[in-house]
This record gives C-alpha cells, sequence and structure tokens, in this order.
C-alpha cells in the first residue's frame, strides 16, 4: 500500500481465522435466510480434508485488517445480495 509492498506480489488470508464446519455453515444459513436445505450427512471421502481456516496474522499486521462480522451475518449480507441480484436479473 502506497508503494510500501514487501514484495511485487502479496497474498493475504482474509477471514476470522476460525474454522466453522459444514453443518455450522448449513445451520446458520438455514436460520438467516428462513430456507431449509436438502443435505445428507454421509462419511468423509478419500481425501477430503479435515480442517481448513485462514491464517488472517498478515491481513492483521501489515493492512491493520479484521473481520468485522458473524457468520451469521456474513450469510445474511451474503443471501441478501443474493435475493436483490435475482431480482434485477
Amino acid at each position: 500500500l502506497n508503494k510500501q509492498n514487501l514484495e511485487k506480489v502479496e497474498t493475504f488470508n482474509l477471514g476470522t481465522g476460525t474454522g466453522s464446519s459444514v453443518l455450522e455453515v448449513i445451520t446458520a444459513f438455514e436460520k438467516v435466510s428462513n430456507q431449509n436445505l436438502n443435505y445428507q450427512i454421509v462419511g468423509r471421502r478419500e481425501g477430503d480434508v479435515i480442517e481448513a481456516y485462514a491464517n488472517t496474522y498478515k491481513a492483521n499486521e501489515v493492512l491493520g485488517w479484521k473481520a468485522q462480522f458473524s457468520l451469521e451475518e456474513a450469510l445474511a449480507s451474503a443471501w441478501k445480495w443474493e435475493q436483490k441480484i435475482r431480482v434485477s436479473s
């Protein structure tokens, strides 16, 4: 920023730094959207990642960036945007 980059290209992970399970995301989305999702709970497939989440240390330190919204707030915002673009399409 302002020509203070350490490298020509830098990568930053953005997120809360805390993971959410698929079921937690489904449950949160159902709550904020008032929609029931059609899903099945099945066993893990070979090669499925057990955990993945963003290490946001660099974004926090270099950019001063920090997530401002909870999972539910972010999903509610995304759902509101989705509804808006569906109407305008």
